[in-house]
């Protein structure tokens, strides 16, 4: 296929000491989302440094990435554009400070339908499931969080 494309995104997998992982609430493209928090890389950077940069677009603060945790090793159609394959990297990371942005206690906690809203929130590892989350490598990267210790 000659007009095929790929976009790459890359994904913090942040864990606190209670064993939650951070998400993100998103409303982009006219869609609630729940996925966990990174972006898109773009022309000219690595995936280390997307996810350095969308730390601090996101949250205003460092990541410091503790890890390589998953790349996907399966075709997936992009969601949003046609003759696009997605290309999903997570890491492991953490912060290198304290937490300086509001976690919030409940989904989706930004005005309705305002695209380019975002909200933060841990779930815990134990209680996640794959309905907790929006995109399939997003679910399957969720399932293999159960056997980190």
């Amino acid at each position: 296929m000659t007009n095929a494309r790929f976009t790459i995104r890359v994904y913090a997998i942040i864990i606190n000491e209670r064993r939650e992982v951070l998400l993100s609430d998103e409303y982009m493209l006219d869609t609630l989302m729940t996925k966990f928090p990174g972006g898109g890389l773009e022309y000219g950077e690595g995936p280390v440094d997307c996810l350095k940069r969308e730390a601090m677009e996101e949250f205003g603060q460092s990541l410091e990435i503790i890890s390589h945790f998953y790349t996907t090793d399966f075709f997936q159609p992009a969601l949003f554009y046609d003759d696009t394959q997605l290309l999903s990297i997570y890491y492991r990371a953490r912060f290198t400070s304290p937490i300086r942005f509001k976690i919030s206690d409940k989904p989706y906690d930004f005005p309705p339908k305002v695209n380019g809203s975002q909200s933060f929130r841990w779930k815990s590892i134990e209680s996640l499931v794959s309905e907790d989350l929006t995109f399939p490598i997003d679910r399957r990267v969720g399932e293999m969080l159960k056997n980190i210790k």
